[in-house]
């Protein structure tokens, strides 16, 4: 019997491994989690599969999303990243990885890490919902507000409610999966 997953994973590859394996997961990892903040920033105004089909391109193009280097990018790093086909090449959403980098660094010193400050805001627990249809699922809460608010206060840029609310969903802060979803369960467990 085939499994039941949320409707928008239905029908692509990547779409379905992405949320079979990764979407709505508790990630921990201060590394992913900064890319996944970079990579929800890229996304806006773009489809989740045009960011998926461009992932490996971005890690290679972003030394792996490591912040310490992020931080030395120059204006030739910026040129050479505006000439990669790979990555999406906008030259704001390129500039915000630098400053978010730095902001992120400013967090994790503060914290102890960026994992200690983003969970915080759900009290280091996923928000489980209980949506019986995609349709039914905001593009921001309260806490996506509240995270975004935070975010700016700290120098991040490209971290709207609604982007705060996707990279929420992404690392597992909320289990936005529907009820009919396989993944729904598993993801009470």
């Amino acid at each position: 019997m085939k499994e039941k997953r949320c409707e928008w994973a239905e029908n692509d590859k990547l779409y379905m491994d992405y949320h079979d394996t990764e979407w709505g997961v508790p990630l921990h990892d201060d590394r992913k989690l900064f890319e996944f903040l970079i990579l929800e920033g890229a996304q806006a105004g773009l489809s989740w599969i045009t960011i998926l089909r461009k992932r490996d391109n971005f890690r290679k193009a972003f030394d792996q999303f490591d912040p310490h280097k992020i931080i030395l990018y120059d204006e030739k790093k910026i040129n050479t990243l505006m000439n990669d086909a790979g990555i999406i090449r906008n030259r704001l959403k390129i500039h915000a990885a630098i400053k978010n980098a730095s902001a992120f660094l400013d967090i994790v010193n503060m914290f102890g890490s960026f994992d200690a400050y983003i969970w915080q805001f759900t009290d280091g627990v996923p928000i489980t919902n209980s949506w019986t249809h995609i349709s039914e699922i905001p593009p921001e809460t309260d806490v996506s507000v509240a995270m975004s608010k935070d975010l700016k206060k700290r120098g991040f840029t490209f971290v709207g409610p609604t982007i705060c609310y996707a990279f929420m969903q992404a690392i597992g802060m909320v289990n936005d999966h529907v009820v009919t979803c396989f993944r729904y369960r598993e993801l009470q467990t």
